[in-house]
């Protein structure tokens, strides 16, 4: 007996013509992704996440916080990628060029975003508007010229060892932690040490996972990263290493009580991946993915904190 054909099936005809009507919204969205990697924008929706990890954590009311954050990264990131397009031409050709075509818009749209941040900050109290300068603050000390011209002893934070990677870990650690503790007005608890700590070491190993792909341009600029200054594999061996500092804050806060212990799973689900990405580095070092990669770390541990919340 012959079978019907199954009236379902697509015609070849018919795919033709629905990847056609696909065809202008793939195009669509892959520029949508351009813009939003190229122009920082990407990192403001993982600094959301990156709040809203912190208030499920430290069980904090809903609060502008998120938002201010996000704002604030989107701004002091938008202005440092126009502030290094010359030392990133080497390293990453396409996301300058698209800097320097979109300049003038991007610094208008990271005027008004910091704008709108500190406004919305001013919400919450003397507190939350100064935790709102910080990253500027740190910026200005990290990636502009301002403290050379003071001396000529004195160096761009951003080119000194280490120093570099801890002042950016900083800044966000301070961010995430205490601008959602100054809205819901709340005071600093062993529980909100833990939390500073994990941002902290978390923020750490972000910053200088893209400096592996970096090491060519900022080599040739004088900024001493790891990568440049000690090679992939012993930037490997660091990373691993903050990467076990926070596992142990992790397993010292659920041991001592300041974090449940499925809270204390769903972030070193996260950290696991980070993990992963970071046994890649040496394979990997040139992909453009690893400039994104370390991020994602956060997706993970809002999902599994997630899946906890829902348990």
């Amino acid at each position: 007996m012959v079978r019907k054909q199954d009236s379902r099936a697509l015609a070849p005809g018919d795919s033709a013509r629905l990847l056609a009507l696909l065809a202008p919204v793939l195009a669509g969205l892959k520029q949508l992704w351009t813009v939003l990697l190229y122009s920082s924008a990407y990192l403001s929706v993982v600094t959301v996440l990156e709040v809203g990890i912190a208030m499920v954590v430290l069980s904090l009311p809903p609060s502008p916080a998120p938002v201010v954050v996000g704002l604030l990264t989107f701004a002091v990131y938008a202005n440092d990628r126009i502030a290094d397009a010359d030392d990133d031409e080497l390293d990453k050709p396409d996301q300058t060029a698209f800097v320097r075509r979109h300049e003038n818009a991007l610094y208008v749209a990271a005027a008004v975003a910091y704008g709108l941040a500190v406004a919305s900050a001013m919400l919450g109290g003397p507190a939350a508007l100064a935790l709102s300068l910080l990253p500027g603050t740190f910026w200005v000390l990290y990636a502009s010229d301002w403290l050379p011209r003071l001396g000529a002893g004195l160096r761009r934070l951003k080119d000194v060892l280490l120093v570099n990677t801890a002042v950016v870990a900083l800044a966000w650690a301070v961010s995430l932690t205490f601008l959602p503790l100054a809205f819901a007005d709340r005071g600093v608890t062993p529980t909100v040490g833990v939390v500073f700590a994990y941002f902290f070491l978390r923020s750490f190993v972000d910053a200088e996972l893209p400096n592996v792909r970096d090491r060519a341009g900022d080599a040739e600029a004088g900024v001493r990263t790891l990568p440049v200054v000690v090679g992939l594999e012993r930037t490997r061996y660091v990373l691993y290493g903050v990467d076990a500092a926070t596992a142990a804050v992790l397993a010292y806060g659920a041991a001592a009580g300041f974090l449940s212990v499925p809270v204390a799973v769903a972030l070193g689900a996260g950290l696991a991946y980070s993990l992963g990405v970071t046994t890649l580095l040496t394979r990997y070092a040139d992909r453009a993915w690893l400039t994104v990669a370390p991020e994602l770390e956060y997706v993970v541990a809002a999902a599994a904190l997630a899946v906890v919340a829902l348990g």
